[in-house]
């Protein structure tokens, strides 16, 4: 699969992905909007701009192509929904791609044997394959 058409389910799956953690969530708006960025930078999973309030998470979950999402928004929710009790999962291969794509930039892999191993007993079948694609997605960029 091309590194472009990778990224371009990425970014396809990102609103589903924000949209997942909106919904378990389970609370105001404005507050998950405002976990979403402290938990970002409490994290190091990126750096606000300004923080986002519920509008902006709901625009983010209906985003058209999720190219208006910020990683760190994107990083972060994946962050949050691995370790929910609740144990969710992708609902579509582009989100799969989403989620494997922000597990490899959350952490630190010696290989991709070591990423799929690291992940929640759960999404190991779910996310094999997109967390392959992410790798030599990954791989493929540096070689630039």
């Amino acid at each position: 699969m091309p590194q472009s058409g990778f990224y371009a389910k990425v970014r396809q799956g990102m609103p589903a992905l924000i949209d997942q953690w909106r919904q378990l969530g389970q609370g105001d708006p404005d507050r998950l909007a405002l976990i979403l960025a402290e938990t970002a930078q409490v994290a190091h999973l990126g750096e606000p701009e300004v923080t986002p309030d519920g509008e902006a998470l709901a625009a983010w979950s209906q985003s058209e192509q999720g190219d208006d999402i910020p990683l760190w928004a994107a990083r972060t929710a994946t962050f949050l929904l691995i370790q929910m009790p609740a144990r969710p999962e992708p609902k579509s291969d582009e989100e799969a791609c989403a989620w494997a794509y922000c597990w490899l930039r959350n952490r630190d892999f010696e290989n991709v044997d070591a990423a799929r191993a690291a992940l929640p007993m759960h999404l190991q079948e779910k996310l094999t394959h997109a967390v392959g694609a992410a790798w030599a997605d990954r791989q493929g960029l540096r070689l630039v």
